[in-house]
């Protein structure tokens, strides 16, 4: 039995046991079907309004299994470091903001709901969770598509002029946007956007040998040569898919912008 299926056991029977607790759902890679020894636990946990001063996520959390460490990340989300070197994510919310979870809908697919499900006092968390069910957002549009090779343009741009600037770490940073975008549009073009929001997730199997091939030929150490020969193959990638993908999609990025990027990298 994996260590994360027992942790996960007992998030669910202190949620059953603590009064404080309204209502537990569970995210990521457990709720998938894609749950293995390296994979994080993750859990939106709502606590009765009146009961939130009171509450300690902090206590709460060291007694569901042992913890190094515990802390805020920038996006606000309580992370954990178990003793096993698990990690996870918690979100403690008072139980009045429950409808939060009508806003993941839109990112991404959720093929089990119900596998989501850990406890409910209210009544209201398995029609929330029922509602996320179903096709997933639609990510081969215009809309989507457009925005990629815009945003690739401008993180290119941008890598290339910090690089010529003599910034190379930074440029190396904005090369990791460039290769997102990159992913993004390889995804479209091979029908595996289910993970448009981490394209990275599981990339060794769902895009072909060649495209994988291509991703490798736009990472780079922190040398100058190299990061200039990704920027270059960046764009020769992006002029491909922009000759096939622009046949298909409105976009604004047209054989012109392209001519004119590769006649400023040659500058």
């Amino acid at each position: 039995m994996l260590i994360q299926n027992k942790i996960i056991q007992s998030v669910r029977d202190k949620c059953i046991a603590d009064e404080f607790v309204s209502a537990c759902m569970m995210y990521g890679s457990f709720t998938k079907g894609e749950g293995d020894q390296y994979s994080d636990v993750e859990f939106y946990i709502f606590i009765e309004d009146d009961k939130m001063e009171k509450f300690s996520s902090r206590h709460w959390v060291s007694e569901v299994y042992p913890i190094h460490l515990i802390f805020y990340n920038e996006f606000g989300t309580e992370v954990v470091i178990f003793s096993n070197m698990i990690r996870g994510e918690f979100h403690f919310l008072p139980v009045s903001k429950i409808e939060i979870i009508k806003s993941f809908k839109p990112t991404g697919l959720f093929p089990d709901p119900g596998s989501m499900y850990i406890y409910d006092s209210t009544e209201q968390l398995k029609p929330l969770l029922d509602d996320l069910g179903g096709v997933g957002p639609d990510r081969m549009t215009d809309e989507n598509v457009n925005f990629a090779f815009n945003n690739f343009v401008n993180a290119w741009l941008m890598g290339v002029n910090v690089m010529r600037r003599g910034e190379l770490a930074r440029s190396l940073e904005a090369l990791t946007l460039v290769q997102r975008y990159i992913l993004q549009l390889i995804r479209v073009k091979e029908n595996t956007v289910e993970r448009w929001l981490n394209s990275t997730k599981n990339l060794e199997e769902d895009i072909s040998t060649e495209s994988y091939k291509d991703y490798v030929s736009i990472t780079s150490k922190l040398k100058e040569n190299e990061i200039e020969l990704a920027y270059k193959n960046a764009l020769n990638i992006v002029e491909a898919l922009n000759e096939m993908l622009g046949s298909l999609y409105k976009v604004d990025v047209d054989k012109d912008l392209i001519s004119k990027l590769y006649s400023y990298l040659n500058e």
